[in-house]
């Protein structure tokens, strides 16, 4: 199939198309290479530079708000499948600057619908997030109303119901993805489980907002073949599945801090209240990605963390400043 994945570059996508390129797939990755504006440009391009090199497909830098350069690249490729995964990446940032986000998670959507909807794509994946769930405990179903807190979830909600409109229209089968608490090599620093690791090499204080909020962590190969599974298999179609790890062991954020100090061998632990900003969480039910997609995430939270730290090791520039 010829293949879109927006946001092919990021630390999800780039992992997705490797996937895809290893199934034979035609991939075309757009990616406008941003920092959201957050991101040290040094440990951007260094971390650009090296997901490049992991993957053979085109790669265009186009900003999915221009609805353009959407339609040119659209009518060029004639794409069988698009795999939408550029966004605004979680509540802090987007908090940070709504009207960005907006634009980017709306209108940027928008414009890649309607491309999708003029140049005859076959199905639409679109990657949303456990954020749209609000407070949840574990075992959680696709089934259960959604109730978002804060903007991101809101935004991504909004994503899954116009995606779903558009199909109620008749213009192309969709699936919507549910991730969680994805980590691994390749990811920027800022996300829980990549500053638990590096702060702990630096033999620095993991301080851990609410030592029992519970967290789905889920290594990021897992989540990415997830993906692929929900977006190549017909039985996806008109579906939502929670793609996540789901582990019988839960694992708890300050769980998460002192499995990072233990392989790190560095590092102290600092106990604060939960962040009141953030949804309450647990662990989501995978059964049907598992009964319709043979989804089988195969790599433990504990080895998870153990790779991640071995890249690190390998990549001392990202951790050693």
């Amino acid at each position: 199939m010829k293949i879109v994945v927006t946001g092919g570059l990021g630390f999800i996508g780039h992992n997705v198309t490797r996937i895809l390129e290893q199934q034979g797939h035609e991939c075309y990755v757009v990616d406008n290479q941003t920092n959201y504006d957050f991101i040290p440009y040094s440990e951007l391009e260094y971390l650009i530079e090296h997901r490049t090199k992991r993957i053979d497909s085109r790669i265009f830098n186009i900003d999915i708000r221009k609805a353009d350069r959407i339609n040119t690249l659209f009518r060029t490729v004639e794409p069988d499948l698009v795999i939408h995964l550029a966004s605004y990446p979680r509540q802090k940032v987007v908090s940070e600057n709504p009207a960005v986000a907006s634009e980017v998670m709306s209108t940027g959507l928008i414009n890649l619908l309607e491309a999708s909807k003029q140049h005859s794509v076959r199905k639409f994946v679109y990657v949303s997030s456990s954020m749209v769930y609000g407070d949840f405990q574990s075992d959680v179903t696709e089934y259960k109303s959604c109730s978002p807190q804060g903007q991101y979830g809101i935004m991504k909600l909004m994503g899954e119901k116009l995606v779903e409109d558009y199909h109620r229209q008749g213009y192309f089968d969709y699936t919507i993805i549910r991730p969680s608490a994805v980590y691994g090599e390749w990811d920027v620093e800022d996300r829980v489980v990549s500053k638990f690791m590096t702060q702990a090499l630096r033999g620095e204080t993991l301080k851990v907002k609410g030592a029992d909020e519970v967290l789905d962590f889920t290594y990021v190969e897992d989540t990415a073949m997830g993906i692929v599974l929900a977006a190549t298999k017909t039985k996806a179609n008109g579906k939502i599945y929670n793609i996540t790890r789901s582990d019988d062991q839960q694992y708890t954020l300050k769980d998460a801090a002192e499995l990072a100090i233990k392989i790190a061998g560095s590092g102290t632990l600092e106990i604060a209240d939960r962040d009141l900003a953030f949804p309450k969480r647990g662990r989501l039910s995978i059964a049907r990605a598992q009964e319709d997609l043979g989804y089988d995430p195969k790599v433990s939270v504990e080895e998870g963390f153990r790779r991640y730290h071995e890249w690190y090791q390998q990549n001392p520039v990202l951790w050693r400043r």
